[in-house]
């Protein structure tokens, strides 16, 4: 019998501008190892940075919101289980999905823990320590509600994981701990890799549409590397990322250095080019995919301590943890220079990659899961009450909502 899979996604994949697009392909992968047939549909128009699906024998399919057309397309359909690429999704449709296909398993990858980004935020922006204030915001509470009406949620990262349990009360078995996934690096890899004279300038890479790879930039630009410059006047910042808007580009300074290179085709091999990557990240979530390119290509980096969160583990850093401007430019500084330490720092890169994100560790306890949930779906929901007190309340205005939308739409 054929297993069905539909993916309700936020954007389309753009594995080569974000994090969330790689996360993407990696979740799709996963579920084409179990044999199912996959259908990925989004609201959203599909960019040029846009991944093309048929190529893995997806399909595709445009959705409208606030439209009926939607019921008549997933009835039809009939998934076996729907995977909503991140909680928005998820209050758009999830209460369609359930109306036209109860037994339906819902899934939810959460990419990352969205109101802890926004409470850094809004302290980042105010100068303020982060507190409960902050972290009890109006997209905190969107989120969790969203979490308790589906029957799995994956959770990139360990530290969201425990923020989830201990200080929100979230029940494990709702949550399953699915990071950033990467094949073995083995030593064949490593010896193909760029060496350390052969390798030149600093970097930083992402997608300007994320607000805090904004902000670092920016940050970097003003308070950070005039101090790298001063000691390193010869070295270059490239400063890659997709979607630079006219204030991005206002950033570029050829005497100084500091480059907006733009998109980048190959973030492997931007990345195996440049000696260290630099990530003073001051708010976000989840897990950094530039540290996790850094790593595989062997690049040591000086990361701000938001950036390093749900990284490391127990294992060695590949790099330094620095917050203070004046530090962080001083590591970077030593880490350039000093090739021994470099190295020190690239090997433990490789080891964090093979140790905490290697795919084999994560595999078969995932085929596992999702068949257990599958089977055991009916009891598996009867344990979550919190999830059908909100499905008797929390979407009601939404769903009228939408439908006074499309009835006016007419």
């Amino acid at each position: 019998m054929t297993k069905r899979l539909l993916v309700i996604g936020f954007v389309w994949p753009e594995p080569k501008s974000s994090a969330a697009g790689s996360r993407m392909l990696q979740l799709i992968d996963l579920f084409k190892k179990q044999n199912y047939d996959i259908t990925f549909a989004t609201t959203t128009s599909k960019s040029d940075n846009a991944f093309d699906l048929t190529t893995i024998d997806v399909k595709t399919e445009h959705i409208k919101l606030n439209d009926s057309s939607f019921d008549i397309f997933i009835k039809t359909l009939n998934p076996d289980m729907v995977l909503f690429d991140r909680f928005m999704t998820e209050e758009q449709f999830g209460w369609r999905v359930r109306e036209q296909c109860p037994h339906a398993t819902r899934l939810l990858d959460t990419e990352d823990f969205h109101g802890l980004r926004k409470g850094r935020a809004e302290a980042v922006k105010k100068n303020e320590l982060f507190g409960l204030k902050h972290l009890y915001n109006d997209t905190t509470k969107r989120e969790i509600a969203s979490i308790y009406r589906c029957d799995m949620s994956f959770i990139i990262s360990e530290v969201e994981m425990e923020m989830l349990t201990k200080d929100f009360g979230l029940d494990n078995s709702l949550l399953f701990y699915l990071p950033f996934l990467a094949t073995m690096i083995s030593d064949n890899d490593i010896e193909a890799l760029p060496t350390f004279v052969s390798r030149h300038h600093f970097i930083t890479i992402g997608n300007f549409l994320h607000e805090p790879n904004y902000d670092a930039v920016l940050y970097l630009k003003k308070n950070i590397w005039p101090l790298i410059k001063a000691q390193l006047p010869k070295v270059e910042m490239h400063v890659y990322g997709a979607y630079e808007s006219q204030k991005i580009k206002q950033l570029h300074n050829e005497k100084e250095g500091f480059l907006i290179k733009g998109y980048a085709k190959d973030a492997d091999e931007v990345m195996q080019m440049s000696r260290v990557c630099l990530a003073p990240i001051r708010f976000g979530a989840g897990l950094k995919g530039k540290l996790i390119d850094a790593m595989k290509n062997g690049t040591p980096a000086v990361m701000s301590s938001i950036a390093a969160e749900g990284m490391f583990g127990e294992c060695d850093l590949n790099g330094f943890i620095q917050d203070h401007p004046e530090k962080f430019a001083e590591k970077a500084v030593y880490l350039y220079l000093n090739e021994a330490l470099w190295l020190e720092k690239q090997n433990g890169g490789f080891n964090v990659i093979n140790q905490r994100f290697n795919i084999a560790h994560f595999e078969i306890h995932f085929i596992e899961k999702i068949h257990w949930l599958k089977i055991n779906l009916e009891s598996h929901r009867l344990q979550n009450f919190t999830g059908q007190l909100l499905w008797y309340h929390s979407l009601q205005s939404t769903k009228y909502m939408s439908k006074w939308i499309e009835e006016k739409n007419k």
